[in-house]
Parts: structure tokens; C-alpha cells; sequence
């Protein structure tokens, strides 16, 4: 699978400090010279993770990693890919924003998985010290999860109701769209607009959407849903959504070769359905028109 990935700015050309990134990770990275990247790495042995049935070692694809190189414009840039159960992916994607580190994908590398694992890609650009921080919140906050809970969560809180019966009305005036109803249930739909290589334009009937789909009771609603973000878009979407309290599920992409490109993300919220539309209509804001 392919992960949707912001283009970093390029960096300047500066002495890498390791030492300092090994004293804040609390890691003993390795040295690419050829490459000049600097790693450091956390296999995820705690999982017990079995992939169709078969207990899977860390070596097979379950290593966190951050990869560190000189910069050009700033003193260093940073990739990684972080794996994680799910009840660690929304608090791990929250710490990483307050460290103005971006998250370029979500997703899984498994099926017939047990737990299910996530992994997270992440960039970003500044001083060793800086993104080294960053890289080392993550790494703290899932021990801080696993601390507290040994075995992951089963669910966000479940609680939502069986039958549902949204009052649509409001939220077509949040959010500004015409609503789809049934059996209780309301969604609304956004089309955006890009052309394919083959010069074929596509929108909203075509897959090119934002949509939010409401279920539950006014005040005990569930919303999940689809946003298509351009890449300049991306990061501070989901650092809206996730400031109000929404849970990023999956990043990725739809589509190759579209122009402009755009990455999409899947989300999951729970609240009062007029509060969780006003979410979504303050990220819907950050889109370009």
C-alpha cells in the first residue's frame, strides 16, 4: 500500500549531532554513512502480535524506527514509521502535532491480525534536539498507554445507540450541505475536483468527496466519515480534528497520477451531533474552495 506523504522542504547541508539524539530518545542509533542517515529503533516485541495464527517476531515488520539526516535551510530533517496497537494511534498522533511533527499516513500492513497494528509515518524539519524530542514523546506516551492498560482497548467507548434518529435539519445548517437520510441516520456530501492523466476530470460522484455520516441519537451520536485533502491541507486538518477530540482511523491515498494530488483520511467521533458537526464544519473551512 501506498502512504500519502507531504513533501518536505529541503535542508541545509549540517553536522548531524547523534549523540544528542541518542540522549533524548534514550536509543543507541546506527550510522548509514553512506547515506549519512542516523537510526534508532524500537522493535515491538510487547505485542504478541499473530498474523494468520502465527505468533510474528519484531524482525518480521514490527520495529518502530525514526531516520535523522543534515539538513538544508535547517539543521535536520526526520522520517519514521511508528507501530502501534490502535488505542495508541490518537494519543501518539496528538503528541507528535504538539511537537510540530507531521503525520504523512496511517495504516495497516496486516490481515488476520491479532491485535490489530497500525502504522503511523511521520516527517518533519528543525533542530536534531527538536525532532528528537518529538520522536521521544511518541515513544513515551505508548509506554504510558501500556502502563495504564496492559491489553488494548476493545472499543472508543461503545455506548451508541441501536437505533438511530438524527434530527438532520441542524446539522444541514452547521455544516451547509443537503442531507441524505435514512432510517434515522443523515450524511452529507462534499465533491472536490482534480484531473486524471488521462485528462479525465473527476468529482464527487467519481470518489473525489469529503463526507461526514451521522448515526445514533442527538445527544449519544456517532459520526465517521472521509476527508479528501490536498497535501498542503493535510497536516492542519488533522491537527483540527484532532484538537476537538475526532479519531484519525486510516491516511492514505485513493488515487496516482491526479492532479493536484490528494490524500484521504478516515475518522471516527462521538458526542452531541450538532457539536460533532461543528468539528467537521471548522476543518470543512480549512479546504481549499
Amino acid at each position: 500500500m501506498l502512504a500519502c506523504i507531504v513533501a518536505l522542504a529541503p535542508l541545509a547541508a549540517a553536522a548531524l549531532d547523534q549523540a544528542t539524539i541518542d540522549n533524548i530518545t534514550g536509543l543507541k542509533g546506527t550510522l548509514n554513512q553512506e547515506e549519512n542517515v542516523y537510526k534508532v529503533t524500537v522493535p515491538r516485541g510487547d505485542l504478541g502480535v499473530k498474523v494468520d495464527d502465527w505468533t510474528m517476531p519484531a524482525f518480521m515488520g514490527l520495529t518502530t524506527w525514526a531516520a535523522f539526516t543534515d539538513g538544508k535551510g535547517k539543521e535536520a530533517m526526520v522520517m519514521g514509521d511508528l507501530v502501534l496497537l490502535e488505542d495508541e494511534v490518537n494519543p501518539v498522533m496528538s503528541v507528535l502535532f504538539d511537537a510540530d511533527l507531521s503525520v504523512t499516513a496511517l495504516h495497516n500492513h496486516f490481515l488476520h491480525q491479532e491485535p490489530a497494528v497500525y502504522f503511523m509515518h511521520i516527517g518533519g524539519e528543525g533542530t536534531a534536539d527538536s525532532l528528537a524530542k518529538g520522536v521521544r514523546a511518541a515513544l513515551d506516551k505508548v509506554k504510558e498507554i501500556r502502563a495504564t492498560a496492559p491489553h488494548p482497548a476493545s472499543s472508543f467507548g461503545g455506548d451508541i445507540p441501536a437505533k438511530s434518529s438524527i434530527t438532520a435539519a441542524p446539522l444541514a445548517e452547521v455544516l451547509g450541505g443537503k442531507a441524505q437520510e435514512k432510517d434515522g441516520m443523515v450524511k452529507f456530501v462534499f465533491g472536490r475536483s482534480a484531473e486524471m492523466e488521462c485528462g479525465c476530470k473527476i468529482g464527487k460522484e467519481m470518489g473525489l468527496n469529503t463526507w461526514a455520516a451521522f448515526a445514533g441519537t442527538d445527544d449519544n451520536a456517532v459520526v465517521d466519515g472521509d476527508f479528501a485533502c490536498q497535501e498542503k491541507e493535510l497536516q492542519p486538518v488533522l491537527k483540527k480534528l484532532r484538537a476537538g477530540g475526532i479519531n484519525i482511523v486510516a491516511i492514505w491515498q485513493h488515487m496516482t497520477g491526479e492532479s493536484p494530488h490528494y490524500c484521504f483520511f478516515h475518522y471516527w467521533g462521538r458526542g452531541k451531533a450538532a457539536d460533532l458537526a461543528g468539528k467537521i464544519k471548522s476543518s470543512l473551512d480549512l479546504l481549499a474552495k
